[in-house]
C-alpha cells in the first residue's frame, strides 16, 4: 500500500520524491525580512506577529519531487482558495 506524507515547515519534497505531497511551508524569511525593514524605516514596535496568506507568510510547495502527485485542477482549485482567503471571502478560525 502506498502512503503519502505532508511535510511541514520548509520544504521537505525532496526526502521521499513521489510519497510527499507538499509541505505546507512557514516562511520565517519572509517575517525576519519584515521586522528588519520596519527596523530600518523606524517602524518597529515588538509584539505578536501573524505572516498568514496575506502577508506571504505561509505557503505549500510545488516543485519536480511531487509535481506528478498533483494535478493543474487541484493546483487551480488551492490557488483560487489561497485568493478566496485573502480576499476574506472565507475565514480562517483564529486561537488568538
Amino acid at each position: 500500500m502506498k502512503k503519502f506524507a505532508i511535510g511541514v515547515d520548509s520544504n521537505q519534497n525532496w526526502i521521499a520524491p513521489g510519497y510527499v505531497l507538499t509541505s505546507m511551508l512557514k516562511k520565517v524569511d519572509v517575517a525576519i525580512y519584515k521586522t528588519i525593514e520596519d527596523l530600518v524605516k523606524g517602524k518597529f514596535t515588538g509584539g505578536i506577529k501573524v505572516y498568514g496568506l496575506k502577508e506571504d507568510g505561509v505557503g505549500v510547495a510545488y516543485d519536480k519531487y511531487n509535481e506528478k502527485l498533483i494535478p493543474d485542477s487541484v493546483r487551480k482549485k488551492v490557488a483560487q482558495l489561497r485568493l478566496d482567503i485573502i480576499a476574506g471571502k472565507i475565514v480562517v478560525p483564529s486561537t488568538k
